[in-house]
């Protein structure tokens, strides 16, 4: 007989929120952040089976949340069948580990199940590398930590990616392969590098499509340059760049880049493993951020994606905002000043938008404007 399929894992996600917000940044309304976590936990191919909230005026040191709340949530995992636990708190190794073993089920936090989904997603030979170095730099520190199983032998979540074995190795043959894997993303770097210049002799002007995750940007990518690239509902369903020439109005043709959605608190060892990724922001004469216009969190997710531009040196960078979903939003919404309305589903709005990419480019690179038409 065949083997069953694995069945889905049940998540059960707590959130301890501080009363008072912290640091600069967009302000997130709990709500938000929660649809979020849960729409990951989801990406990632669990169902949430229920969600813990609790205000707190600072985490308790050893375990976020007190021993009152782990109890309870340990009788609720028990009572819902959730075989995961997932924190949107960041969790320090310690911490991991006792309350893991507090609540007898897997825990995590938001960053590994945000690497799960990339170890689901990438599929070229940079992502994979990238995803490799990701969960080995973030893995390396659980060796310090503790944890008292670095295999967990059961699947699922945040089990996904190098494999087990490199997991178990100490840390001076993890810290090997870190280098090791570091030397071949710079070389993959170096070729992107040469392929962008050689783009930028032959004339080419560079759109890079910017957004938060889940804005709509491969869909608009497909819809201006007729490729194929994935597309579905979800957290990061496209992982790895993706570059296409496509023609504008008036004849030019232009290279349009497609990259990594973004995410709120985008944790500092990601933005450090996939700034390969984003290398076709810092080569692009325009940005093209892409922003979903029926999104409740419209403005947090735009001030996110700001914030991890101006993060990356970036924010200076020519930028026109196109708000996508304009056939999902109620009619008459409004948008940011100087913003265009589409839907790279229905195509509404694209022909304004593509002229105004033109007038853009002539702008960034005007003494390409005749050389690059065709004749």
């Amino acid at each position: 007989m065949p083997a069953e399929p694995p069945k889905m894992e049940r998540a059960l996600l707590v959130y301890a929120h501080r009363k008072r917000a912290k640091g600069p940044g967009p302000i997130l309304h709990v709500a938000e952040v929660m649809e979020e976590l849960s729409d990951l936990v989801r990406s990632a191919g669990a169902e949430v089976a229920a969600i813990h909230v609790q205000s707190v005026d600072a985490e308790t040191p050893a375990t976020v949340v007190g021993k009152g709340t782990l109890a309870k949530l340990k009788e609720e995992a028990e009572r819902l069948g959730a075989n995961l636990v997932v924190f949107q708190n960041l969790l320090r190794p310690k911490q991991q580990a006792r309350i893991e073993e507090e609540l007898g089920v897997k825990t995590l936090d938001r960053r590994e199940v945000i690497l799960d989904i990339f170890a689901q997603r990438a599929r070229t030979k940079e992502g994979k590398l990238q995803v490799e170095l990701a969960q080995l730099s973030f893995r390396l520190g659980r060796l310090a930590g503790g944890r008292k199983e670095l295999s967990r032998l059961g699947g699922g979540i945040g089990t996904r990616g190098p494999g087990e074995k490199k997991l178990e190795e100490d840390r001076r043959r993890i810290r090997a392969l870190i280098r090791q894997i570091g030397r071949e993303l710079d070389t993959v770097r170096r070729t992107r590098s040469l392929h962008y210049r050689r783009r930028r002799e032959v004339g080419f002007p560079v759109v890079a499509l910017v957004g938060y995750t889940n804005a709509g940007k491969s869909t608009l990518f497909n819809r201006l340059t007729g490729a194929g690239v994935f597309v579905a509902d979800q957290l990061f369903a496209t992982l790895d760049p993706t570059a296409r020439k496509f023609r504008l109005p008036g004849g030019r043709e232009a290279i349009l880049v497609d990259t990594v959605g973004f995410i709120h608190d985008l944790p500092e060892e990601l933005r450090q493993a996939f700034l390969a990724t984003l290398e076709g922001i810092g080569e692009a004469d325009l940005l093209l951020h892409v922003v979903d216009g029926s999104a409740d969190a419209m403005e947090s997710n735009i001030a996110s994606v700001d914030g991890i531009l101006a993060a990356l040196s970036f924010r200076e960078k020519p930028t026109l905002l196109a708000v996508n979903k304009r056939d999902l939003c109620v009619p008459g919404a409004g948008a940011p000043e100087g913003a265009v309305r589409i839907s790279a589903r229905t195509g509404e709005g694209l022909r304004e938008l593509e002229a105004i990419i033109e007038k853009e480019l002539c702008l960034c690179r005007p003494e390409e404007t005749a050389s690059t038409r065709p004749a």
